[in-house]
């Protein structure tokens, strides 16, 4: 080793290097980095699921006087317990519990910083010696880094698109053995858009069950669906299988950066306390940081006070981007999309390579999209689908517009010219 660099011991974590380079995040920055800084056009974010740069999609009034409120009462200046502050679990309690066939209890919710500690805890506490955790594919790699960071096996399965992406039951029984400790379940989905129905999450259940696995079901985006199935929660078929359902305030209210999450034990029968599971997550948040607690004391007046009336335009203005995307897909011969989406933020389309020029690959496509028209997709390489692209569409309607015009012109540009 070079400079005498040998003497010291220590060294840089590299697995966890390999993981966080293939993040939403990682791969976003790399993209922005590629921009013709010289470009006089706004840049079209069609990459992350954070739709509050766009004031058509402005966090509710009665959420933000509950932040003011809570600062200014001089309550919230202190530690919060490493669970979360009694209120807030209550309320959070509370608030699920109204799709539940039962009544959630203070003590099954955990507050966390964002969906993604609630993440990196059940991770953390599944992670004995030779586990392994079944992962959809496409996926959302945050858990994928952390699995990786926690040296926890992942083993993939495939979703569907021809049947709205849901669960390949015969592939999770077949990946899974005797070293399985739990499948993910993203629903709504992301990145695919879909969203389950109660049929098929009931199947997926009974497959856990067979199985001897938990079920870690990712509802960040609870609620918001736009299409023919309603939002039903995992945490619903509790009494089949245990459930750690992991949520947040983000995306619903359009408050990412507020950071205020909740993991939740979804299991009438008490099985997860029975084998510890609930004694490691309380001591895994033991050593870890939590939410300001001027968040967590707004929540209970944000769960309850937020109105109908703030959901419904969220829905209806997702419903007009989801609907102007899939439309706009269709006018561009080389993406197709096999689903309408019906929730969450985003949708995956497939890239068809054979019909341009000079494109090697979604990365390709996606570094050269952002050079030359500055908009930017995250390449479905980043969540598991080689040449597939995941498109978001959470942003002012009439931005979506302009950014399918520039893809439109890249596509047709980079088109394999016709003999």
């Amino acid at each position: 080793m070079e400079n005498g660099l040998e003497k010291w011991r220590f060294r840089g974590n590299e697995e966890l290097s390999v993981a966080s380079a293939t993040t939403i995040r990682s791969t976003v920055m790399k993209l922005f980095e590629n921009l013709d800084k010289d470009d006089p056009r706004p840049t079209v974010p069609l990459g992350e699921g954070d739709p509050s740069a766009f004031p058509c999609f402005r966090a509710p009034t009665v959420a933000e006087d509950a932040i003011v409120d809570a600062v200014r009462s001089a309550m919230y200046n202190g530690y919060s317990p490493a669970v979360g502050i009694l209120p807030a679990r209550g309320a959070v309690a509370d608030y699920l519990s109204r799709d539940l066939p039962y009544v959630l209890s203070p003590d099954d919710i955990y507050i966390t910083i964002g969906c993604i500690q609630a993440i990196e805890v059940t991770l953390t506490v599944l992670a004995r010696p030779g586990a392994n955790i079944l992962i959809p594919r496409p996926f959302y790699p945050t858990y994928e880094a952390y699995a990786a960071s926690k040296h926890l096996e992942v083993r993939h399965f495939d979703l569907n698109p021809e049947k709205g992406w849901e669960v390949d039951l015969e592939t999770v029984e077949a990946i899974a053995n005797e070293n399985t400790v739990a499948i993910v379940i993203i629903n709504p989905g992301n990145p695919s858009g879909s969203v389950y129905t109660n049929q098929h999450l009931k199947k997926i259940a009974e497959t856990a069950r067979k199985l001897g696995i938990l079920v870690v079901a990712d509802e960040v985006y609870h609620h918001l669906t736009f299409g023919s199935n309603p939002f039903v929660p995992m945490g619903a078929f509790g009494s089949i299988v245990p459930v750690i359902t992991l949520g947040s305030i983000s995306k619903r209210w359009i408050v990412p950066g507020w950071r205020l999450g909740w993991l939740v034990t979804s299991d009438p029968n008490g099985i997860l306390r029975k084998l510890g599971v609930v004694e490691c997550i309380t001591g895994c948040l033991n050593i870890a940081s939590q939410p300001p607690t001027f968040i967590q004391g707004a929540v209970p007046h944000i769960l309850e006070k937020t109105g109908e009336d703030f959901f419904s335009k969220v829905i209806d203005m997702l419903r007009e981007a989801a609907y102007i995307c899939y439309d706009r897909i269709k006018e561009i011969p080389c993406i197709t999309c096999p689903n309408k989406p019906e929730g969450s933020m985003s949708v995956m389309v497939k890239l068809n390579l054979s019909l341009l020029e000079d494109i090697n690959d979604d990365m390709d496509f996606c570094l050269k999209l952002a050079k030359e028209e500055s908009v930017i997709i995250l390449p479905g390489v980043t969540v598991g689908m080689k040449n597939w692209l995941r498109i978001t569409f959470a942003i002012d309607p009439s931005a979506l517009e302009d950014g399918f015009g520039r893809i439109k012109a890249f596509c047709k540009r980079h088109a394999k010219k016709q003999l």
